[in-house]
């Protein structure tokens, strides 16, 4: 592994742990929202990571398969989303028949956002974001002292 190939590993898993900060974000912000555009309560949204691969009839993965003359067996060159993903499972009823989106027996349905579960959520993605930030830094580290050398 290059040290290109470190700094984008990195690289993706930054921008997928930030996205992944903006879908916690929005789970917040939307933890009273009874009611959407499609109708009903907000849906609590997850992200889904997945690895991206490199593509073997790639110009890249040839290149260095015939410049090492050995077969990769390290294929992965870091992280992608793969998709946003809508938590479906029904959210707590709360009592209020003075509320607007009260069904007929006075309750409302909550969005199935839990505060404390998207803390932890939030506390591991900002975990995951600073992981990635030192692994950047010790890349450039190492690659500043390698051109050192050279003087």
């Amino acid at each position: 592994m290059s040290f290109f190939d470190s700094l984008n590993t990195s690289a993706t898993a930054l921008t997928a742990q930030s996205l992944r900060m903006d879908i916690i974000s929005q789970n917040m912000a939307n933890i009273d929202t009874t009611r959407t555009a499609e109708g009903g309560p907000y849906k609590r949204k997850t992200v889904i990571f997945s690895e991206i691969s490199n593509d073997k009839n790639s110009f890249r993965h040839l290149f260095n398969t015939e410049l090492n003359r050995k077969a990769n067996s390290n294929n992965l060159s870091g992280v992608k989303v793969e998709r946003i993903a809508v938590d479906n499972t029904e959210g707590p009823k709360e009592y209020n028949p003075s509320h607007p989106d009260a069904d007929a027996n006075g309750y409302v349905t909550k969005p199935n956002v839990n505060v404390v579960e998207e803390m932890v959520n939030m506390i591991s993605a900002n975990r995951a974001y600073e992981a990635n930030i030192t692994a950047v830094n010790i890349t450039k580290g190492m690659i500043n002292k390698t051109l050192e050398i050279g003087k």
